[in-house]
């Protein structure tokens, strides 16, 4: 192939990406390549009632500090929330009222969250401080992931409902 043939493969290739992302983001189409829930293409469906416990979620992380230095640490991507940060896909494991203490784990309202251990350091050795607890304030939400390394409520805290893009649904997943 000619270097002129190379270079339209290579424009036509990522003419039709970059169709398929826009058709994807238009359609609520998200593709997830980080571990805490099954990776593959899951679709964001509008939530038309308040969350619950243990509604799989996907949420922009508001753009604040602490989410900058996890983007810089590589915990969280770039993508098109408030921020540039992408949406996490977490699972709503507390609401507003409810009491978080933590300790070895997490514990809701006295109840402790299963895969909920709180590491002191990431997965480079770096040190990672963990929420300090307290009563999930009203308009939020504590979000948690049963991957042992997610970066969840444990270590950001609750966020605000208000960020919240709607539930998540697979569509077609793989299981690592």
């Amino acid at each position: 192939m000619t270097r002129r043939g190379v270079t339209a493969a290579l424009c036509a290739t990522g003419s039709i990406i970059g169709a398929l992302a826009a058709i994807g983001a238009i359609g609520g189409f998200r593709l997830n390549l980080t571990p805490s829930e099954p990776l593959g293409i899951w679709r964001i469906e509008p939530l038309h009632r308040a969350a619950i416990a243990g509604d799989l979620v996907f949420i922009c992380p508001p753009a604040k500090p602490r989410f900058e230095e996890a983007r810089q640490r590589g915990y969280l991507r770039r993508g098109l929330c408030a921020g540039r940060f992408a949406p996490l896909i977490k699972t709503v494991a507390a609401l507003p009222g409810q009491r978080i203490d933590i300790g070895v784990n997490v514990e809701i309202d006295g109840e402790v969250l299963g895969s909920s251990r709180i590491r002191k350091t990431d997965g480079e050795g770096r040190a990672i401080d963990p929420y300090p607890g307290g009563t999930v304030p009203p308009g939020h939400l504590y979000l948690h992931s049963s991957f042992a390394s997610s970066y969840d409520s444990r270590y950001f805290g609750p966020v605000p409902d208000s960020s919240l893009l709607g539930l998540a649904r697979p569509v077609l997943t793989f299981d690592p």
